[in-house]
């Protein structure tokens, strides 16, 4: 009776912590979730926007910001931001490459469907090669 005692107190303490693991990777993710929508909505100002990053070290990056209608190449180091000249708009290929890019969804859906696709062709493969090894067993039986 003493041992069946500890194991219903060893699965409740289990569940219990579980049951608390859980709860703090949910919390976690919702805590997340809001941080990245306040800095979001506080940093994500409408004027300012990176068009073009190139890095040239470990830690130095050539850049093309535009700020309002105007744009502008900068360099920028470990610790110093060096602005270099104003461009003119006309000399800058400006593409929308987000509206071409398909979402994370197609992604996914696309990947699922190569994964299905090659799972097919595996047990495909698996039974074709066993009605190999029972057509040579047959064989090698009648011998």
């Amino acid at each position: 009776m003493l041992l069946y005692a500890d194991k219903v107190d060893s699965i409740a303490s289990f569940f219990t912590v579980l049951v608390i693991f859980i709860f703090i990777l949910v919390i976690t993710y919702f805590t997340t979730r809001y941080i990245a929508n306040y800095q979001k909505g506080k940093f994500g100002g409408k004027n300012i926007k990176v068009i073009e990053s190139a890095r040239l070290t470990t830690n130095k990056f050539l850049q093309i910001v535009q700020i309002g209608d105007e744009y502008f190449a900068i360099a920028l180091g470990k610790d110093e931001v060096t602005f270099i000249s104003k461009l003119d708009k006309d000399n800058l290929n400006l593409t929308e490459v987000d509206a071409d890019l398909p979402g994370f969804k197609e992604i996914f859906e696309k990947a699922k469907a190569k994964l299905v696709k090659k799972n097919d062709d595996l047990s495909n493969f698996k039974s074709d090669s066993c009605e190999i090894n029972n057509e040579s067993d047959k064989d090698v039986n009648q011998e």
